[in-house]
C-alpha cells in the first residue's frame, strides 16, 4: 500500500497511511463530500448502522440487561432490599470508574427510598478491591446487602470470608475473570468466561454495567407494582455520571458506550448534578464539557482523591445535594490534583531513566507514591511505544504495580497468567490496563515471564505501527468549520479515535518551547495561510527537536489533531502535532 503523501518513514520513523480503506478503494456508495460518513466508515461502522452512529442513542444500542449472567438474580435481590428498606452498602474502587459506579447506585437507591452507604477503601492502607476484613466489618455494622463495584471479580478469599460471616454480596465488575469465579450472591460482569451474548459488551466500564443493573432493578420494581404510588426514577438523568466513568476508565467508545457518552454529555451540559457542576467549575471550564474534558480535566480531579487524598471524596462529590459542600470538595480535589501532578513528575522522571529495552518495560523502586503509578505507566507507554508496568515497592517489600498496554497486546490476560504461574500475590485487569501486587524478590521473574509471554505480540503490534490519517489539507483548510464538522462523527476516545489530519507543505515561521516542555510553532503554507501548532511534552523528543531545528527554507508536513483554540478574540483552529515529515 502506497503511504499517504509518500511518507514511508516520518520523523518518528513510521509510515503514514489512510485510516480504514485506502482513499481510492473506499465504499462505492461513499459520497466524497460527506465527511461524517467517511469518519464513521473508517472507524468500522457498517453502512447499515450509519444513522444509529450519527446520533448515538440509548434506545438504539441498549441490550436487554437479562442477557448478562446473574443480572436478573442481582436485580431481584436488590429489589427485595428496596421494598424491605434494608441497609445497603456500596463498596467501590478508589478510581473514577469505581467512584462513578458507586455514586450512580447510591443516587438511584436514594430515589427508590433507601439510605445507602458508600465504602471506598484507602489505596495505601487497604489496597485494591474488597478485603475479607472490610466486608465482615460492614456486615457487623449492619449491612444487609453489600454491592461491590469495579472490583470483586478476583476477590476469592475476601468473598469466601464474607459468606462465612453471613454477608450477602453482589459483585458488579468488568475486569477479566478467571475460569473459576469467587463465591457471591451474584456476579455481574460481561467479561465472565461463561458469558454468551453478554460478552459482546465486554468493553463496558463498570459504571456502564452498574447502569444496566439499575435498569434491570427498575424493571423488576415496575413489574412488582412498586411505582403505582411513587415516581419512577429517571435513569437517563444519571448518564452524566456514566459518561465520566466510561471515558476516564479509557473504555472503548463503541456500541453502547458511544451512546452513554453522547447522551451523558448532553445531561452534563444541563448541570443538574450539584457535585458535577462544582467539579466543572473547579476545572475552570466555561463551556459545556467535551469528551476530552472528561478524560483530561474532570476525571483526573476525581482520581486525585483516591491517589493522594481521601479515597471517598469523589463519591461524596457526585452524591451531595449541598452546593456549599460540593464546592468545598471540588476545590479540595483541585488542590490534590496539583499535588498529584508534582508527585507524578518526580516518579515519571525516575521511571523513564530506568526503562530498558525489551517487549515490556517493567520498572520498580522504593519510595514511589503508589497513587501515581498508573498515570506514569501511561506516560511511559506513550513515550516508548510498548507496554509499561510501574511498581512502587513498600517498606514491607511488597510492590503495588500498574500497567498500561498498546493496541493489539492484551496485558490483562498476561497478568492473569502470571498470577496463575505463582509469580504474583494478586493481579488482574483488562486488555489495556492492569494492576499487580508482587513481592520484591519476584519482580525480575515476573518481568521475564511477561517478556516471554508478550514479545511476539508486541513485535507484531510495533511492526504494524503507522500514523493513520483521515484527511490531507492545505493550512487554510484547518479552520473552526472543519473541526466542528469532524466533531459530528464523535464522541471520540479509546476504540473510536479522533480524526487526524495532515497539513502542508508548510515552512516554519516561528518555533519555541513553552510551559512544561511543550513545543509551540507557527507554520505557513503555500496557500499563504498560517496555522498554530503545538506538540505537547515534546521538547526533548525527536519530534520536538526536529520542529525546533527546522530550517526556514525546508518544507514539511504536519500531522495531528485539529482543535479549536478559543483563547483569542475569536475561535481559531490549531493542530496538536503527533508527527511530522519532510516534504522535500
Amino acid at each position: 500500500m502506497t503511504p499517504v503523501l509518500n511518507v514511508h518513514s516520518s520523523i518518528l520513523g513510521q509510515p503514514w497511511r489512510w485510516r480504514g480503506l485506502a482513499a481510492d478503494a473506499r465504499d462505492p456508495g461513499f459520497a466524497p463530500d460527506d465527511l461524517v460518513t467517511q469518519l464513521l466508515l473508517t472507524r468500522g461502522c457498517a453502512r447499515e448502522e450509519l444513522e444509529a452512529h450519527r446520533a448515538p442513542s440509548i434506545r438504539a444500542f441498549m441490550p436487554d440487561p437479562s442477557i448478562f449472567r446473574d443480572m436478573d438474580k442481582a436485580a431481584e435481590r436488590l429489589a427485595d432490599a428496596v421494598q424491605r428498606g434494608e441497609a445497603v452498602t456500596v463498596f467501590g474502587d478508589y478510581d473514577v470508574d469505581g467512584a462513578t459506579s458507586a455514586a450512580l447506585l447510591i443516587r438511584l437507591l436514594r430515589d427508590l427510598g433507601l439510605d445507602p452507604r458508600a465504602y471506598i477503601p484507602d489505596r495505601l492502607m487497604e489496597g485494591y478491591g474488597p478485603s475479607g476484613e472490610a466486608l465482615v466489618r460492614l456486615k457487623r455494622e449492619g449491612a444487609d446487602l453489600i454491592i461491590t463495584v469495579d472490583c470483586g471479580a478476583m476477590a476469592f478469599d475476601a468473598l469466601a470470608e464474607a459468606k462465612a460471616a453471613g454477608a450477602e454480596v453482589i459483585v458488579v465488575d468488568h475486569h477479566k475473570c478467571a475460569s473459576e469465579l469467587p463465591v457471591a450472591l451474584a456476579l455481574v460482569n460481561p467479561n465472565r468466561l461463561d458469558e454468551e451474548e453478554g460478552r459482546e459488551h465486554g468493553h463496558l466500564a463498570a459504571v456502564g454495567v452498574a447502569w444496566l443493573l439499575g435498569a434491570a432493578l427498575v424493571r423488576v420494581l415496575r413489574g412488582r407494582g412498586f411505582f403505582a404510588s411513587r415516581t419512577e426514577p429517571k435513569l437517563l438523568d444519571l448518564l452524566d455520571i456514566v459518561a465520566l466513568g466510561t471515558v476516564a476508565d479509557v473504555a472503548a467508545l463503541k456500541g453502547l458506550n458511544r451512546a452513554f457518552v453522547a447522551q451523558g454529555l448532553k445531561v452534563m451540559a444541563q448541570r443538574r448534578n450539584v457535585g458535577m457542576n462544582a467539579l466543572i467549575e473547579a476545572s475552570r471550564l466555561t463551556r459545556a464539557p467535551t469528551c476530552s474534558d472528561l478524560g483530561f480535566a474532570l476525571g483526573p480531579r476525581i482520581n486525585a482523591g483516591g491517589r493522594v487524598g481521601k479515597s471517598d471524596l469523589g463519591v461524596r462529590l457526585l452524591t451531595t445535594e449541598d452546593a456549599d459542600e460540593a464546592r468545598a470538595i471540588a476545590e479540595e480535589l483541585n488542590r490534590l490534583n496539583e499535588e498529584r501532578r508534582a508527585i507524578e513528575g518526580e516518579v515519571q522522571q525516575s521511571a523513564e531513566a530506568m526503562s530498558a529495552k525489551g517487549a515490556v518495560a517493567v520498572v520498580a523502586a522504593r519510595g514511589w507514591h503508589p497513587g501515581v503509578i498508573g498515570i506514569v505507566a501511561g506516560r511511559l507507554k506513550e513515550k516508548i511505544g510498548r507496554p509499561a508496568i510501574v511498581i512502587a515497592i513498600g517498606e514491607d517489600g511488597i510492590g503495588k504495580g500498574s500497567g498500561r498496554s498498546i493496541a493489539g497486546v492484551d496485558l490483562g490476560a498476561a497478568i492473569l497468567s502470571a498470577k496463575e504461574a505463582g509469580l504474583l500475590i494478586a493481579g488482574g485487569g483488562h486488555a489495556m490496563a492492569a494492576g499487580v501486587t508482587v513481592a520484591e524478590g519476584q519482580i525480575a521473574a515476573f518481568a521475564a515471564f511477561l517478556e516471554t509471554k508478550l514479545a511476539e505480540n508486541v513485535a507484531r503490534a510495533s511492526g504494524e505501527r503507522a500514523l493513520l490519517l483521515d484527511a490531507v489539507l492545505a493550512p487554510g483548510g484547518v479552520n473552526p468549520d472543519l473541526v466542528n464538522a469532524m466533531e459530528a462523527g464523535g464522541p471520540y476516545g479509546m476504540g473510536w479515535p479522533a480524526p487526524r489530519v495532515a497539513a502542508g507543505p508548510v515552512r516554519m515561521i516561528k518555533c519555541g518551547i513553552v510551559g512544561n516542555g511543550h513545543v509551540r510553532a507557527i507554520v505557513a503554507g503555500e496557500d499563504g495561510r498560517s496555522i498554530k501548532c503545538v506538540a505537547f511534552r515534546a521538547a526533548e523528543t525527536p519530534l520536538g527537536l526536529a520542529l525546533l531545528g527546522a530550517p526556514r527554507d525546508r518544507r514539511l508536513w504536519i500531522a495531528g489533531r485539529a482543535k479549536i483554540d478559543d483563547w483569542g478574540a475569536r475561535p481559531a483552529a490549531e493542530i496538536h502535532v503527533e508527527d511530522a515529515a519532510w516534504a522535500d
